[in-house]
């Protein structure tokens, strides 16, 4: 039973702002119990004075909160009352509505662009590699979050991300833009998945950035050239297995990295096989861990490029190691460096472009090489006839076969013969 003040109660045998004031706690454990009216009462317990509403829903009688006196006074918990005993009238429960309004502010609270962007990063990033996680988040950061990050999704245009997006653009970055409008376009579509936000406003900015200008990697793909290239690896005055990195680039046409961070023990002379494992590649997170090794056929002229420096470095984890300490490879930017040192601007040519030269003059130059083999050999996606199959061991034959046909083309090269294209059947 609900007790009362009798000398707080006014004529309608209701609370009054007195009465409430000076209404103490007895010391009952349970506190004390002063009715107002409409199931609406005052709860006195040691630790406050709690609005309190008593009702029934479903045949089951049930409380709510309404607030914490003084923060909440008697005309707001009324008002309150009233609210809750008009959705009993219309059939809904005030206790599952309150709830639910109060889910809906704590998400409201979470669904800015920059908690949901976060939210987002932490959930992918485990499937990403440290470096691309790391560069996702660092251009949202810099150029996304200062201008929408404080807002809920639903309430960002697509003019307002494009006026983040053209602040990037005018830093001369058209890259850069078209790369935040992909990666926002992932965080508003998981806001969607998560019930943040209704739509996705990235895919209105279609056309409106920027083109963006592919530039191809520098790389000498002429015959002439490539031969001068080679001549001038023999004239290199700097470390040995600079020199040595500089030639096995060009055979091998592996990834820069690949070949910076190539490890004794993944070198079998007497095989002639190099096996780059799965995790060294560049790969996803999934991939590296439960793809197969990349194999890499040594010609005749790379092995003994390998065993030239082997007494130099054989001792050591890293073909190429760094001259700054143990335990690290070669700089990344040491054949760029090594190129220019021989004369070759970055526009002329770059560690990377050792893989286009080969695809090129490879496809151009000499025939009956299959297209799917040079990719397997550069370790792109598979394609084509040979499809998923091309890095089994039945196909070894054909890659051995075309990196002995490279490595001996490069020798005609290199003497100054052999630059005239290859003609096909019936040309004249």
């Amino acid at each position: 039973m609900v007790s009362r003040v009798p000398t707080a109660l006014d004529t309608n045998n209701a609370l009054n702002d007195t009465a409430i004031r000076q209404a103490k706690h007895s010391g009952k454990p349970a506190g004390d119990k002063h009715s107002d009216g409409g199931g609406l009462y005052l709860h006195i317990k040691a630790a406050g004075k709690y609005w309190r509403m008593a009702y029934r829903f479903g045949g089951k009688q049930k409380t709510l909160s309404l607030g914490v006196y003084p923060t909440v006074t008697l005309a707001q918990a009324r008002k309150r009352r009233d609210e809750a005993r008009s959705l009993l009238a219309d059939g809904f429960d005030p206790g599952v509505v309150k709830h639910a309004a109060k889910v809906a502010r704590a998400v409201a609270g979470e669904s800015t662009f920059e908690s949901v962007a976060r939210e987002y990063h932490g959930i992918k990033k485990s499937g990403w590699s440290e470096k691309y996680a790391a560069k996702w988040l660092r251009g949202l950061e810099r150029d996304i979050f200062p201008y929408v990050g404080r807002f809920q999704l639903p309430d960002i245009t697509a003019p307002m991300m494009l006026s983040a997006l053209r602040k990037v653009e005018q830093r001369g970055n058209r890259d850069a833009a078209h790369t935040l409008n992909q990666n926002s376009g992932q965080v508003f579509r998981y806001g969607i998945q998560t019930g943040r936000c209704e739509r996705n406003p990235m895919p209105d900015l279609r056309g409106a950035l920027e083109p963006v200008v592919v530039k191809h990697m520098p790389a000498v793909l002429e015959p002439l050239k490539v031969g001068e290239l080679l001549r001038a690896f023999d004239t290199y005055s700097g470390q040995p297995i600079t020199k040595a990195a500089l030639q096995l680039s060009a055979l091998l046409f592996q990834r820069p990295a690949n070949i910076r961070k190539m490890e004794w023990s993944w070198i079998d002379l007497d095989a002639g096989m190099l096996t780059i494992p799965s995790a060294s590649m560049k790969r996803t997170v999934a991939q590296k861990l439960n793809g197969r090794p990349h194999f890499v056929p040594l010609a005749p002229q790379a092995l003994e490029i390998l065993r030239e420096i082997q007494p130099l470095t054989g001792h050591r984890t890293f073909v190429f190691p760094s001259t700054r300490g143990e335990g690290r490879p070669m700089s990344d930017m040491t054949i760029n460096a090594a190129l220019r040192r021989l004369g070759y601007s970055g526009e002329e040519m770059t560690a990377h472009g050792f893989r286009a030269m080969a695809r090129t003059l490879i496809i151009e130059r000499l025939p009956g090489i299959h297209t799917d083999v040079i990719e397997a050999q550069l370790a792109h996606g598979k394609s084509g006839p040979l499809g998923a199959a091309y890095d089994r061991a039945e196909f070894m034959d054909q890659r051995l076969t075309m990196m002995r046909t490279w490595a001996d083309y490069l020798d005609k090269l290199k003497a100054g013969a052999d630059v005239i294209p290859f003609k096909s059947v019936g040309q004249r």
